[in-house]
């Protein structure tokens, strides 16, 4: 047994060096004073260390699959990628807090530790085969997210985000643990193998307790999610929070919550029959609504975080698109999506919050003429807004277009309509903020400081893969075929 453990703990590098990250913070934080304010060793310290899990993460790539802990977690292609996606995103949240004046000093530190622990839990949730490890890694997710709502202890918002994420989170944990408990009851066992096994000499009587305790059971991931009609916490919590912590929500805990609903989908419903028609049917009426209740909600918004909020609600239901087709082709269409989504996402938040840090909002009206003041920044931003409103050539366009082509080879035409719509929709709010840089007046010729040159250099990186990923994409998704799911 011992030696078992001793070669899980091999295959577990990432996590572990995550987990050695997060306390070594923790120690570097202490040697400061609090009056200190620059920190540069710290965020270092930080960079070194989320860069190693990456490193380690990417490398896992090319590794058979394999499960560890008595078969509690599967360490594949598929949760390597994912996690590899997660780091990023983390990274690039640590850096927009290193640069953001929405976070006190003394506080930017917390956030770096607590968002660390985060991205453990979302590792954890992607290559969970078990569902207490799943439930844990949810939670590790999900308390540590509700201190980062409320992390502006001054700010009656922020401390109303925290609170709202925080009621909404323990209602939908205790649903899901609910619906585990009846699934627990029915198969005897909580491991994913040998639930997939049970579930195929279930009865009739017993898939009348199933299908409603697998719904309870999406209650908590649709939460993480924040699809529809799970999703009231996420523009209230969004706004709430800083702007580096809003920005980090829109991607890890998303993309773990998406893994572990790909997962779970193709362990247990990927057979035709009564669970599997079900689990589609429900997925479909939920991505649905998550894109239309997304993008109408957007129209109306006057502060670009809040747009942008609902803008990754909708993203969330193109993404359900493909986690429900339930094939390699849905799950490499999500994996690019995700990646590209990314890139997308924190460019854009990056201008945001410099625009923010200046005038002390992010109106919309704040961006009007930034054309005329800062080209570069308003071209790397209509490119963004371009490539999230699903225009070629750019990698938001390559993204939805593989969606669809999941959904058409599968035979879901109105799913495939319904999307295409909602693309048409969003047209109208990313092009607006387009149109104001472009062909509005600048309301006032004052520097905005956050545009330094490293800055404007680092939201340029973040522009070219959204670019260079809609023309070069066969590559990645050739490692993204690649990023099998283990199902035994």
């Amino acid at each position: 047994m011992g030696q078992n453990y001793l070669a899980s703990l091999s295959h577990y590098v990432p996590e572990l060096l995550a987990c050695l990250t997060m306390f070594g913070l923790i120690l570097i934080e202490a040697t400061y004073k609090e009056e200190e304010k620059g920190r540069g060793f710290f965020f270092l310290s930080a960079y070194l260390g989320l860069g190693s899990v990456m490193t380690f993460s990417f490398f896992s790539l090319s590794k058979p699959a394999v499960t560890i802990f008595t078969n509690s977690l599967v360490i594949d292609p598929f949760s390597s990628i994912m996690k590899v996606i997660m780091v990023l995103g983390t990274l690039l949240a640590v850096y927009i807090t290193s640069q953001s004046k929405d976070i006190e000093g003394n506080l930017k530190p917390e956030f770096v530790i607590m968002a660390t622990g985060v991205l453990v839990g979302g590792m954890l949730l992607s290559s969970a085969n078990n569902m207490l490890v799943l439930f844990i890694g949810i939670e590790t997710l999900s308390i540590l997210s509700y201190v980062l709502a409320s992390l502006r202890k001054g700010d009656d918002r922020s401390s109303e985000a925290g609170l709202k994420y925080s009621l909404y989170g323990g209602i939908s944990s205790g649903i899901m643990l609910f619906g585990m408990s009846h699934i627990f009851g029915v198969l005897g066992t909580i491991n994913f193998t040998e639930m997939a096994a049970a579930l195929k000499g279930v009865e009739t009587a017993q898939l009348a307790i199933l299908m409603p305790s697998f719904l309870l059971f999406l209650v908590g991931l649709g939460y993480k999610i924040a699809c529809v009609p799970f999703h009231m916490w996420a523009p209230d919590v969004y706004e709430g929070s800083p702007l580096p912590v809003t920005a980090f929500f829109s991607i890890v805990p998303k993309v773990a919550g998406l893994a572990a609903l790909i997962r779970i989908s193709h362990n247990f419903f990927a057979v035709e029959g009564a669970l599997n028609i079900g689990w589609v049917g429900v997925l479909s009426i939920i991505g649905a609504l998550t894109m239309t209740v997304g993008n109408v909600s957007a129209i109306g918004q006057r502060s670009v975080k809040r747009m942008l909020a609902y803008s990754s609600i909708s993203h969330a239901g193109m993404m359900l698109m493909g986690v429900l087709v339930i094939s390699e082709l849905g799950t490499r269409s999500v994996i690019f999506y995700s990646l590209t989504y990314l890139f997308m996402t924190m460019a854009a938040f990056m201008v945001v919050s410099f625009v923010n840090d200046k005038y002390g909002n992010d109106h919309f009206e704040r961006f009007n003429g930034l054309i005329f003041r800062y080209p570069l920044m308003s071209i790397a931003l209509a490119v963004v807004m371009f490539s999230l409103a699903g225009i070629p050539p750019f990698s938001g366009f390559v993204a939805k277009f593989h969606i669809f082509t999941a959904l058409l080879t599968k035979k879901y035409y109105v799913l495939a309509i319904i999307a295409g719509l909602n693309s048409v929709v969003a047209l109208y709010y990313y092009l607006k903020i387009v149109r104001l840089m472009v062909l509005k007046d600048a309301e006032s010729k004052d520097t905005i400081g956050g545009f330094n040159i490293l800055n404007q250099s680092v939201v340029v990186a973040l522009t070219v893969p959204v670019v260079l990923l809609g023309v070069f994409w066969e590559k990645l998704l050739l490692m993204a075929d690649g990023a099998k799911i283990f199902i035994q």
